[in-house]
């Protein structure tokens, strides 16, 4: 019989309450045929203090509470071997009824089993954060952990939403800026792209907010399109400036989202605002969120047509929503940008080892950029380096999103920097 134990390999209490990782309502629903790993997985959930845990012998019986209410778990811990129905078949029936929450796999896989689980659920509409390998040890539950709350970002909103009075002030006063977080190539440490992110600065808030708390409602109010048009304004004014800094080939990018593509007349709109700024759109890369499937032939014309004028075209957060593989190589992308869920703790993280890897094998394939956001640890740097060659760099570690005039300062660092290390490499 396998003898199952709690991993001793650091001090966990110190990670779990020197971090507040869990939100207090996370709920985990655990499933496996064998008691023995249920009894580990609640002892382990336990220490890492996640407070509602419910644990299944087999996947029918996971099913039928899902299906009753199928928002109340944030993830499920599933076994693939088990018998009746197995992992794989779960996860297809998650991925039948649109389940939202993460997805862990409990097994020992080798890397093959690991890259085409992933595959396959993402064409279940399954969303695989990683895999817990048997038998199980407490800091490889705590990662998966990690990676839930980061996945948790992308489903939910983690601040109170702004009303919608000050969105529609913050808009009509032209209080939409921009700030600018590069992406990096390690291998010459240039800055190759720079991405801009929306915030709202205005004096009836005590702080830059962050577009988690408006997004939401200027899609519910249809006023997604004012606030890039006018962030697309602001951004193309500025490049001239930031451009003397950098590389002539310096690109920027925005962020779009799947409804946008709706409008046929984006394209339109947006090489118009490029026109009046001397600028063209082979000079910008679209982002477009992986949050939700490209499905409607309106979305898939307008991609097209973006594309045939020129404009870059991203796959952002790659490993949070639904594109899968195939899709990379028939959809018109230039670029591919690596979530955070897939960049934390990659240096230990096997599952995410595997999919960086073949990423990076089907960008050189296709021809596509390829970005890692979301770096934030010196592990997770040194680690990703080794694709120094293929993969630019994009998080908080190297740059914070900053405004116009901090980030030029920051350019200025930088090139200092680059030009030092240069010179002791001499």
């Amino acid at each position: 019989m396998t003898k199952y134990r709690l991993s001793t390999t650091f001090n966990y209490s110190v990670l779990v309450h020197g971090v507040n990782m869990v939100k207090s309502n996370r709920h985990i629903l655990v499933v496996d045929d064998s008691k023995a790993i249920l009894i580990v997985m609640h002892a382990i959930l336990n220490e890492l203090e996640v407070p509602h845990i419910t644990t299944c012998l087999s996947a029918e019986e996971a099913l039928e509470k899902i299906k009753k209410a199928p928002r109340f778990f944030d993830a499920i811990f599933t076994d693939l071997n088990m018998p009746d129905m197995d992992g794989m078949e779960l996860i297809r029936h998650l991925g039948a009824m649109k389940y939202q929450g993460a997805i862990a796999i409990i097994s020992e896989m080798d890397p093959k089993v690991i890259d085409l689980a992933a595959d396959l659920a993402r064409k279940h509409n399954a969303h695989l954060i990683g895999n817990v390998t048997k038998p199980v040890q407490l800091n490889q539950v705590y990662l998966l952990l990690q990676k839930l709350e980061h996945f948790a970002i992308h489903v939910e909103r983690t601040k109170t939403p702004i009303s919608e009075s000050l969105l529609l002030h913050a808009i009509s006063h032209n209080e939409i800026i921009p700030f600018y977080q590069p992406k990096i190539n390690r291998h010459d440490n240039r800055v190759e792209s720079i991405e801009v992110l929306a915030r709202i600065n205005t004096s009836q808030a005590d702080e830059i907010i962050l577009p988690e708390r408006f997004i939401c409602i200027a899609e519910d109010l249809d006023l997604i399109n004012l606030i890039t048009f006018q962030l697309f304004e602001k951004a193309t004014n500025d490049f001239a400036e930031i451009k003397e800094q950098f590389d002539p080939n310096l690109k920027l990018a925005f962020n779009l989202s799947p409804s946008q593509l709706e409008d046929l007349s984006c394209p339109d709109k947006l090489a118009l605002i490029l026109h009046l700024n001397n600028l063209t759109p082979s000079e910008v890369i679209l982002e477009i969120t992986e949050q939700y499937a490209l499905r409607s032939t309106a979305q898939l014309e307008t991609l097209n047509r973006l594309r045939m004028r020129g404009f870059g075209i991203s796959l952002d957060d790659f490993g949070t929503g639904f594109t899968n593989v195939q899709q990379l190589k028939t959809l018109p992308f230039t670029e591919i940008k690596i979530d955070r869920t897939l960049i934390s703790n990659i240096e230990t993280d096997q599952f995410s080892q595997v999919i960086v890897s073949s990423l990076v094998n089907i960008a050189i394939q296709e021809d596509l950029a390829i970005v890692a956001e979301g770096i934030e640890r010196v592990e997770e740097l040194e680690y990703l380096d080794r694709y120094k060659e293929f993969i630019l760099m994009q998080g908080f570690l190297l740059c914070r999103p900053k405004a116009k005039e901090d980030f030029l300062n920051w350019s200025l660092s930088w090139r200092q920097m680059v030009k030092t290390a240069a010179g002791h490499r001499r």
